[in-house]
C-alpha cells in the first residue's frame, strides 16, 4: 500500500492508523497547491479530489476520505484492535465520534487555513472551533483516557491529527484541560511520534 500524504494534514490520520496496525506501507508526499506527488506525478490523475489522504493498493485500487481509510486499515488488522468489531453497537459509537470529528469539527477548522478569510471570519471560526472542542472535553470529563474508554482505535488518531492544528491556528486549548492532556498522551505514543517524524513534524 501507499499512502499519498501532506505534512501535518489530515492524512496524518491513516499516517498513524498505519503504523498501529504494523502493515507494511510506503508514502508518497504531495505538494497541493501544484497537484504533484514528489515522484512528479499528477495526483489529480490519481484522486480527482485533489487533496490528501489517499491510499492505492497493490492492484491499483485507490480510497479516499481519511475517517474512511482510518477504518479501514483497522479492519485490515483486527488484531492491532484500532475499531470494535464491525456489526456492534460499540463500531456504531466509532462511528458517530468520526463522523462528529470528520463533519463538525475538521470542517469548523477550515476557514483558519484559507488566505481569504477575514480577521472577523476567523474569529468566527474559532469561536465555532471552540463550541465543538467543548464537546470534546465534556465527553472526556468521566476521566477515559481515550474517546471510546480506555483503548485507542483510529478515532484518537483523528482527533489528535484535527486538533494538533490548534495553536497554528491561534485555538488555545487553555480552556480544555481534559483534552490538553489527551493530546500529551496521544503525542506520546510510538505510533504517533514516528509518523510525525516520517512527515518532518518532529525532530
Amino acid at each position: 500500500m501507499k499512502l499519498y500524504y501532506s505534512p501535518g494534514a489530515c492524512s496524518l490520520s491513516p499516517h498513524i492508523a498505519l503504523r498501529e496496525a504494523g502493515l507494511p506501507f510506503s508514502l508518497e508526499k504531495v505538494d497541493l497547491l501544484a497537484g504533484k506527488t514528489e515522484t512528479g506525478a499528477d495526483y489529480a490523475a490519481l484522486n480527482p479530489k485533489g487533496y490528501v489522504p489517499a491510499l492505492q493498493f497493490e492492484n491499483g485500487i485507490v480510497l479516499t476520505e481519511g475517517a474512511i481509510i482510518a477504518r479501514y486499515i483497522a479492519d485490515l488488522a483486527p488484531a492491532a484492535d484500532l475499531a470494535p468489531k464491525p456489526g456492534s453497537f460499540e463500531r456504531v459509537r466509532l462511528e458517530e465520534v468520526m463522523n462528529f470529528i470528520g463533519s463538525e469539527l475538521h470542517k469548523a477548522y477550515t476557514p483558519l487555513f484559507l488566505p481569504d478569510t477575514t480577521e472577523d471570519g476567523k474569529a468566527t471560526a474559532r469561536a465555532r472551533v471552540a463550541r465543538k472542542l467543548a464537546y470534546i472535553e465534556a465527553l472526556l470529563a468521566d476521566d477515559r483516557s481515550h474517546l471510546l474508554g480506555e483503548r485507542f482505535t483510529v478515532a484518537d488518531g483523528y482527533l489528535f491529527t484535527i486538533v494538533n492544528w490548534s495553536d497554528s491556528r491561534g485555538v488555545p486549548l487553555d480552556a480544555f484541560p481534559k483534552l490538553r492532556a489527551f493530546m500529551e498522551r496521544i503525542g506520546a505514543r510510538a505510533s504517533v511520534q514516528e509518523a510525525m517524524r516520517a512527515e518532518g513534524l518532529l525532530q
